[in-house]
């Protein structure tokens, strides 16, 4: 083969190379380089933090337990959008609810005025001061005395009987206390600590004299016993009202208005105290202006769970036992019920 000849075919096979490498790194183009077609995958956004608020309330029978209950439906369906979810949790009542509301066990908690008070200031049943503070006044609620004994008139005439004076760690408990010894009969009679079920069971079937149970009325407790026995209500005489009210300002004089009950034709003289529901203080402000914004101004959603809900105003709200969390006074003041 001539030199030309060699020389073309060398060309021939360089440019026969070349095209195919050409072709492969434009192939390798077009795999690499993404579909005008396709679409990049959208992020997920993350979903916002659900805010879980327990309400601690009472034991099934006073007023605590259902309208605790109602007002933490109410919050869960109204503050959705905001993810705060809010459920009801049973309890002793006053003084666990304080317990556990210091220790952030639950954030929101329903307690007796006077309970709030010496939880707030460490004294009474509590050791040191908790870090709790008000988020509203709930409604007054007078102490009920009941009986199935005619002859058991007055305080003084429970000397000797078999008496419940509430739940273990309850402020009812911490109030009956105080009032018995305050007559001087608290070591003369036989103590029992139940819950209002336990109580309303009890004195219906004849195991205790007497109960005590602080509540507003109409209470369905009462209710019940006088459904199936005859029960008069026991006075508390003026010396002893006077007495516990000079010394303790949370409490004041109260009546249970005749006709509040079946076969009650008198005015009962007694004592009665606000009820607070406290909040830890350490709950950020924000979440308890929704929370306290959402009761009040949906109040009328609560009141067929129970009278007293009809107290539940801006106007009473602020008398509370203890100082109001800045998420509360923030919502008063924008109500004018707060300077």
């Amino acid at each position: 083969m001539s030199r030309s000849k060699i020389h073309y075919v060398l060309v021939v096979i360089l440019a026969v190379a070349l095209l195919f490498a050409g072709c492969a790194e434009q192939k390798q183009k077009v795999e690499e380089t993404p579909k005008a077609t396709e679409t990049p995958k959208a992020e997920t956004a993350p979903k916002a933090e659900v805010i879980h608020i327990k309400i601690g309330t009472g034991s099934p029978g006073g007023v605590y337990y259902p309208l605790g209950g109602a007002m933490a439906e109410l919050c869960t369906k109204k503050l959705a959008d905001k993810g705060i979810e809010v459920t009801a949790v049973s309890t002793a009542a006053s003084v666990e609810n304080c317990r556990l509301v210091g220790r952030g066990e639950v954030q929101f908690g329903m307690a007796m005025g006077d309970i709030a008070y010496q939880a707030y200031m460490g004294e009474g049943k509590f050791k040191e001061k908790l870090p709790i503070l008000a988020a509203f006044s709930m409604y007054p609620a007078p102490e009920h005395i009941i009986t199935t004994d005619p002859n058991i008139k007055t305080i003084y005439d429970l000397a000797g009987k078999k008496v419940s004076v509430g739940a273990p760690g309850s402020g009812n408990a911490a109030m009956a206390e105080l009032i018995l010894k305050t007559a001087g009969i608290w070591d003369k009679i036989e103590k029992y600590y139940y819950s209002q079920p336990q109580a309303a069971q009890a004195l219906k079937d004849g195991n205790v004299d007497v109960v005590f149970w602080n509540f507003a009325y109409p209470a369905s407790a009462v209710q019940e016993v006088a459904a199936v026995r005859d029960v008069y209500f026991v006075q508390i005489p003026d010396k002893i009202v006077n007495e516990i009210v000079s010394k303790y300002p949370y409490y004041k004089p109260g009546v249970i208005p005749a006709g509040t009950y079946k076969n009650q034709n008198v005015d009962v003289k007694t004592i009665q105290v606000g009820n607070d529901m406290i909040v830890n203080k350490d709950v950020p402000e924000e979440v308890v202006y929704n929370i306290v914004k959402t009761i009040f101004e949906n109040a009328e959603e609560l009141h067929d769970v129970h009278p007293v809900a009809k107290q539940l105003t801006p106007e009473n709200a602020i008398k509370t036992a203890i100082p109001l969390h800045p998420g509360a006074e923030k919502y008063f003041r924008e109500v004018g019920v707060l300077k």
